[in-house]
């Protein structure tokens, strides 16, 4: 199980968390424009690298706030989880 340190709770448990996806994923601009064949890419056609990534994580059970976790998926191991701007909103 991962502990990721939440800025505003401490370390927890990734129990209490939700994971809402790759933090580097362009939203499109006017998504009204998009074809399925756009949005199926959109969607599922990802990268799965290897090493330094960023996600997003929804602290469900704690401060109920996003945070945008750098995690390595080699190892798991979490390298940064600050918390997001008050001001952008949630994803």
């Amino acid at each position: 199980m991962l502990s990721i340190t939440c800025p505003v709770c401490g370390p927890r448990d990734e129990d209490e968390f939700v994971f809402g996806g790759d933090a580097s994923a362009a939203r499109p601009a006017d998504p009204h424009t998009l074809d399925d064949q756009a949005w199926t890419d959109f969607l599922y056609r990802r990268d799965n690298p290897a090493g330094a990534h960023e996600e997003l994580w929804f602290h469900r059970f704690g401060c109920r706030r996003w945070l945008r976790v750098r995690r390595d998926t080699r190892t798991h191991a979490i390298l940064a989880a600050p918390r997001l701007a008050e001001d952008s909103g949630t994803p």
